[in-house]
């Protein structure tokens, strides 16, 4: 009995020894990770093999793994920028981006563990910096919005090739303007819009005038050529034949013949 407690405390030691190595030889890769390995005693940053994945791995003691997220992630910029006319324009923009599997470890070896600071911020500020200061602050207002921001992610993008990062995508979600520049240009605007409603009017009373006078004009030249062609002699045959289908009537009237104007009958009936 006296020897269970010598034997029970190596034992208890061996096993939090054991607990100890196996956690410094043990590392758990996150979903969305992925792990750089760094030897101590061999050649610093492994490059030549690919990364640790997701999962549980056994490492030597001495050695390192520093774990990156390589899922997609999301940088928020707000931005104070020139336009080509030298105005501060306030630009609100996204970038979605994220480290290339591949290439994980040359991105810890090069860039480290900060390269959000060292390399996508200042391309994306870079990037927009250029492409605002080709627009004057009305077009970055109105109509260039959609271009400003396919031009940024084109500019940003060739900055980061081969910085072992991928850009998805760049979103301008707002262009802050001056108020003062942004009120005169909202005015501007709208009388531009107001000038435009007049020319429409303008246009539509003119088209409208137009087709009342070529109405007119036609009813004119239908009346002259009618007037052309009753002669007094197509007059008197068009009465006469009136009177002879009168005449075809059985209700009661008399006929003078030739009592009318230009000696056109006269028909008088009972009434």
């Amino acid at each position: 009995m006296e020897k269970l407690p010598k034997l029970t405390i190596p034992v208890i030691v061996g096993i939090i020894l054991l607990i100890i190595l196996v956690s410094k030889s043990s590392v758990t890769i996150d979903s969305g990770h992925a792990g750089v390995l760094y030897q101590t005693f061999g050649n610093g940053v492994v490059t030549d093999e690919p990364p640790l994945g997701e999962g549980f791995h056994i490492i030597a003691p001495w050695n390192k793994v520093f774990v990156y997220e390589v899922r997609q992630q999301e940088l928020s910029e707000k931005m104070q920028v020139l336009s080509s006319n030298g105005l501060e324009i306030k630009l609100d923009a996204s970038a979605w981006y994220q480290p290339i599997y591949s290439d994980v470890a040359k991105l810890h070896q090069e860039k480290g563990e900060d390269y959000l600071q060292r390399v996508i911020q200042p391309a994306i500020r870079s990037a927009a910096r250029s492409v605002v200061g080709r627009y004057t602050p009305e077009q970055l207002y109105s109509t260039k919005r959609d271009a400003i921001q396919e031009e940024i992610f084109e500019e940003t993008k060739k900055i980061l090739d081969k910085q072992y990062v991928q850009l998805n995508e760049i979103l301008v979600r707002d262009v802050t303007l001056p108020p003062t520049i942004k009120d005169a240009i909202e005015r501007k605007l709208k009388q531009e819009q107001e000038s435009l409603e007049y020319e429409f009017r303008l246009v539509t009373a003119d088209k409208e005038a137009q087709k009342v006078r070529i109405e007119a004009q036609g009813k004119a030249d239908a009346n002259a050529i009618l007037s052309a062609s009753l002669t007094d002699k197509i007059l008197q045959d068009k009465g006469i034949d009136a009177t002879l289908e009168l005449a075809k009537s059985p209700n009661a009237k008399v006929v003078v013949v030739g009592s009318g104007d230009s000696g056109l009958p006269l028909i008088l009936g009972n009434n």
